[in-house]
């Protein structure tokens, strides 16, 4: 099976623009590859989401736009079920993306949140993604798009390597 780990930062509350993303695909129990870059939100940062993550609009000059992201990444998304830590979220702003800019993609796409999880295999204790990387001992720099997503990933690792069944966790998501 092949996963796509993906997570987003946001420019703002309204979190329906994405200013950074990250993904790390794995494949047959292992991390096969990773991605991730800047976004232009083409749209306003509030201070808290700059504090942060520690991306402004200076600094996202120059990257591309969602929809040349999406000419990127689109393919990449397609190849496997969608994990991410507190999916909701992420899929979320994907969703509210990719209706922005006019870009039809399917109408539902399979998905795992590696949270969910977390809540019924390790009952008990909190499952933020920095609390989860220090009980795994993974490193994180927290809130950069890259770190989290393959932070994400191994932790999804940890649980298929446990024995757990992920793909009994999987649930569909509307993107329209």
């Amino acid at each position: 099976m092949s996963y796509i780990v993906f997570d987003v930062e946001t420019p703002n509350r309204a979190n329906d623009r994405i200013s950074s993303i990250g993904i790390t695909a794995v494949k047959e129990g292992r991390i096969v590859a990773q991605y991730a870059t800047l976004v232009d939100p083409e749209t306003h940062f509030d201070a808290f989401n700059t504090q942060l993550t520690g991306i402004d609009a200076e600094k996202v000059r120059g990257a591309p736009d969602f929809a040349e992201l999406w000419e990127r990444i689109g393919p990449i998304m397609s190849k496997g079920i969608l994990v991410a830590h507190n999916a909701v979220f992420d899929m979320s702003v994907l969703r509210q993306c990719l209706k922005s800019y006019g870009i039809a993609w399917k109408a539902t796409v399979p998905y795992l949140c590696t949270v969910q999880i977390g809540r019924r295999v390790l009952p008990g204790m909190r499952h933020n993604l920095d609390v989860m990387c220090r009980h795994y001992g993974i490193p994180l720099d927290h809130h950069q798009a890259d770190s989290d997503s393959r932070a994400c990933a191994e932790i999804l690792l940890r649980y298929i390597k446990s024995g757990v069944d992920v793909d009994s966790f999987v649930k569909q998501y509307r993107m329209r």
